[in-house]
């Protein structure tokens, strides 16, 4: 095993639950483990800031996600979480912006579109208000958290659930594309998707809109300092290099909404793989030898950060 550890944050007990994965999801299933009492360890193979969770856009939506029938509560337990949360956007990195979903109708939409406060129908498409999430920030505020409620996070890389399961009675599984080998589980594939940070020459408002004819989504997010221009959805390619021509492609589309995107300097890219799965997020439990419990929370495609809490809540359900 590669075994190299930093403690970050938090107290020094012997744990009695490790988390393994340190983005959005092992992160927030790591608080809610805490705030419920169990001391908890989050090992990761890298700094939160490292993550595919540190690229993601971050507008909350339930964006390429299944099974349908469950991501609905998910993603409104965890909506009304960024509602509050809004009101301290400078600690939590988390605003309610209003925008545009091109080409949406609420009919075409799950049972949770109901449940949405500030959403309007218009010839173009959704007007709503949603939380939009400056993610390096929020990731930050969750280390925060978890250390104020007495967790910790170690830098480990992990070759075996047997090696967690041997320090701590209970393991959570929230290791994303990571799943692919640990579990193992084929199904995990990654979902590329490809991004341009512009400076923002004054838009105050997001715009996303699918491409019926390909797996590509015109978005532009305005986030504290930059716009951030999107995006790509490439099934199956691994590469985290950015595409100039792809980047290029990006700017184009963003302008013919917004023009002056076209003149807008760009600051930097950015490249993240979705963990998406065949079959949909799973959240389940299975028995560690010795007596101990593993509960899988994974598989979350485009909408870890949309389903963020109401999945940490599933898993850690299954622990008690």
């Amino acid at each position: 095993m590669s075994d190299t550890r930093a403690e970050v944050t938090g107290r020094t007990d012997v744990p009695d639950v490790i988390v393994v994965g340190g983005g959005i999801s092992g992160l927030t299933t790591a608080l809610v483990l805490a705030e419920r009492g169990h001391r908890v360890r989050v090992w990761s193979r890298e700094p939160a800031a490292a993550t595919t969770s540190a690229v993601a856009g971050a507008l909350w939506w339930p964006y390429r996600i299944e099974p349908e029938e469950l991501v609905g509560d998910w993603s409104l337990t965890s909506l009304r979480r960024y509602e509050e949360l809004a009101g301290r956007p400078g600690r939590t990195g988390v605003r309610l912006v209003s925008g545009l979903h091109g080409g949406e109708r609420l009919a075409a939409l799950g049972s949770w579109a109901g449940q949405l406060k500030h959403v309007t129908e218009v010839a173009e498409g959704l007007r709503v208000r949603l939380p939009l999430i400056d993610m390096p920030v929020h990731l930050s505020w969750l280390e925060q958290q978890l250390a104020a409620a007495g967790g910790v996070v170690e830098r480990r890389t992990v070759t075996s659930f047997d090696e967690a399961a041997a320090e701590a009675s209970m393991v959570v599984n929230c290791t994303g594309l990571g799943a692919r080998e640990l579990v193992p589980d084929a199904g995990v594939r990654p979902v590329r998707g490809q991004l341009v940070l512009v400076e923002n020459p004054g838009i105050e408002e997001w715009f996303a809109e699918a491409d019926p004819a390909s797996d590509a989504t015109t978005y532009f997010f305005p986030q504290p300092g930059r716009l951030v221009l999107g995006g790509t959805a490439e099934v199956d390619d691994w590469s985290t290099v950015p595409d100039p021509r792809t980047a290029a492609e990006i700017v184009a589309r963003c302008a013919r909404i917004r023009p002056e995107i076209a003149e807008a300097r760009v600051i930097g890219h950015l490249v993240g793989l979705r963990p998406a799965r065949d079959t949909g997020v799973r959240i389940g439990a299975e028995p560690l030898p010795g007596g101990g419990r593993l509960v899988h929370n994974y598989g979350h495609g485009g909408a870890g950060v949309t389903v963020a809490l109401g999945c940490a809540r599933a898993a850690a359900d299954l622990l008690s």
